[in-house]
């Protein structure tokens, strides 16, 4: 059997499989709407907020006014007790609570230090941080009105009084995620880790469903049936990972800040190495229920020490280092590092390399997996003769 024939037979057999498309195809197609849906209206506003005025003055009634004109926060009510306020929140009416002490107004005018009192659900990043933004905010335009009113009392013109208090002025230009969304910002990483765990549920599945079976991978050399199963599923995964990095991306306004041939250039071991991975892990499993458990639980400590939604300074260094092994961790930081953040290829080229390597070992491990089976497979047909 020639190569060509075998990579049609094996991907023939890839899609006579229903579970492998459904994870394939299905998979990677599903998650690219599932995941970023909850946050496609990227920045969260008009968050709701319960106030508790122990002042009951003229300059809290301002504050309050102030805050509620943010586009962050919508004030829904005001409250007498911080218990009723927790009621609201613990109902899911509002998202947190501003606490306004008694005395408030008499200790600006003195000029004295006051606190005011923030509590919230923090369940929600995104949420808890808009909330506490527009209070700042607000908090900061009122002192500011209270300090201008002062210098006014002391005889300070208007513009002096304008300069004192505007003396830095911020200017805050978002670089890497211009929206400052959470889509731009998860996208990229998550979809190479669906690539990854996709890519290796596939082939694992497909050959864990073999070893125990007759067909046309025992009438092939090792050598050959590798370099077919990695063309055919090499074939599918530049499909699909154009689909992502290309389509998806422009969809979701992601950052695109490299080219395509480099881009290309540094998936290309990526998606090597990883269906190597798979075609070695699937030399362990001859049960086609147990790779995608295996797999699954695999997920979600791969996307934490990837280092882009959990800073991995924070993770054991023993764990850093054993996350190594597999080729999304350094092919999502290589990512965003060229494509979000607009780095040079030689910074990137530690992981390349990296890849690369993991590439070569992936694939000595699955021809001698391959070997392996193909060995027992005949042995076994010798004694059943």
């Amino acid at each position: 059997m020639s190569f060509w024939q075998l990579t049609i037979q094996e991907l023939k057999a890839i899609f006579a499989d229903k579970s492998i498309m459904m994870t394939v195809f299905g998979g990677v197609i599903f998650y690219a709407i599932l995941y970023p849906l909850p946050y496609l209206h990227q920045v969260p506003t008009d968050q709701q907020l319960v106030v508790v005025d122990h002042d009951q003055s003229s300059v809290s009634r301002q504050l309050i006014r102030h805050a509620d004109a943010s586009a962050k926060i919508q004030v829904v009510a005001s409250v007498g007790s911080i218990e009723n306020a927790k009621d609201w929140i613990e109902t899911g009416k509002a998202h947190g609570l501003l606490v306004i002490p008694a005395g408030f107004r008499r200790d600006l005018l003195l000029g004295r230090a006051v606190t005011l009192s923030y509590g919230g659900d923090a369940s929600y990043f995104l949420v808890y941080s808009a909330v506490v933004e527009g209070l700042i905010a607000a908090g900061l335009d009122e002192s500011q009105q209270v300090q201008r009113l002062g210098l006014l009392a002391k005889g300070v013109s208007a513009q002096s009084a304008s300069r004192q208090l505007d003396v830095v002025k911020l200017n805050s230009i978002p670089v890497f995620n211009p929206s400052l969304g959470y889509t731009p910002y998860i996208v990229p990483g998550l979809f190479l880790l669906i690539l990854h765990q996709t890519l290796l549920i596939g082939t694992c599945v497909l050959g864990a469903s073999q070893w125990k079976a007759t067909g046309y991978w025992q009438q092939s050399t090792p050598i050959a049936l590798l370099c077919s199963r990695m063309t055919a599923f090499a074939l599918l995964y530049t499909l699909l990972t154009s689909f992502y990095v290309g389509y998806c991306y422009y969809w979701y306004d992601v950052s695109l800040q490299a080219t395509l041939g480099s881009v290309a250039l540094l998936l290309l071991p990526f998606l090597i190495a990883t269906t190597a991975a798979g075609i070695a892990l699937s030399c362990l499993f001859t049960r086609r229920d147990l790779p995608t458990q295996v797999l699954l639980l695999l997920s979600m400590p791969i996307l934490f020490v990837s280092g882009f939604v959990w800073p991995t300074a924070l993770i054991p260094q023993p764990v850093v280092l054993l996350s190594q092994v597999f080729p999304a961790v350094p092919a999502i930081m290589g990512m965003l590092e060229l494509n979000q953040m607009g780095a040079s290829w030689q910074s990137i080229m530690p992981k390349w390399l990296q890849l690369w390597a993991l590439a070569a070992v992936y694939l000595g491990l699955a021809y001698w997996g391959l070997k392996t089976r193909l060995l027992m497979a005949a042995n076994q047909g010798k004694k059943a003769q």
